[in-house]
């Protein structure tokens, strides 16, 4: 059985669909790349109000499985920000306690950037006091299938038995594994939907959507996220409070 929090409790865990940088570079007759490294400070801004809440988790969507049909201009412009926000914030981030976790799907990727991926991982793995999750070449539908894998392949050797296929022990074989619940979903410019990112784990969440395009986002937004979270009566299926 979930435990359902009371009104007014903060979230702990919040996650971002960090969208609209191209639009933003669209507005300004800007290259889109422009408006992708605009992002990058976003999320700096971001990560540090983050840390100054207490947020114990946050999780941002920076690069889909599906963000690769686009123009390889792009493609090259999107990767190299990631080396720039480690290279760049890293030492940073171990100063300020905040551990950083990669997700998603990472053999197909280029050795340097699992490189860079290993590098933020192991440097910052003594910290706690953030939790901050990128899902980098990720896919909710990708991350579900490879899961499936996994127990079809541990059901398969023995290692687990059809019987004790749960909630509980499919969840464990996310991404996300070891993470809380998550909480509140955030999406920036205008978007209303989830755009193949945290389909299991949005099951309860609360969904928190923005006009503002990602680039112009910060602390206010996020703050005014959570304080909407905490007027949400969160039900699980269940009938509510009554007043």
């Amino acid at each position: 059985m979930v435990d359902t929090p009371e009104i007014g409790a903060a979230p702990r865990h919040v996650a971002i669909i960090m969208d609209g940088n191209g639009r933003w570079a669209k507005a300004r007759g800007a290259p889109r790349t422009q408006g992708h490294s605009a992002g990058v400070e976003a999320l700096r801004r971001t990560v540090e109000a983050a840390g100054d809440m207490k947020l114990p988790y946050l999780t941002v969507f920076g690069f889909s499985t599906e963000n690769w049909t686009r123009p390889k201009e792009e493609v090259a412009a999107l990767l190299e920000l990631l080396r720039i926000y480690v290279g760049r914030d890293l030492d940073r981030l171990v100063r300020d306690g905040v551990r950083v976790r990669i997700i998603g799907e990472r053999e197909s990727l280029a050795p340097d950037i699992r490189a860079i991926i290993e590098r933020a991982e192991e440097r910052t793995a003594g910290n706690s006091d953030l939790h901050l999750t990128i899902a980098f070449n990720y896919g909710a539908q990708d991350e579900i299938v490879r899961a499936a894998r996994i127990v079809a392949e541990d059901v398969a050797a023995g290692r687990l038995a059809p019987a004790d296929v749960t909630a509980s022990s499919f969840a464990e074989r996310l991404d996300t594994s070891g993470l809380p619940p998550l909480d509140l979903l955030i999406r920036t410019s205008g978007e209303r939907r989830l755009s193949n990112f945290m389909l299991w784990q949005a099951a309860y969440a609360e969904l928190v959507f923005f006009d503002d395009l990602w680039p112009d986002f910060g602390g206010a937004q996020l703050e005014r996220a959570i304080d909407e979270f905490r007027r949400r009566d969160r039900r699980y299926g269940g009938a509510g409070r009554v007043e």
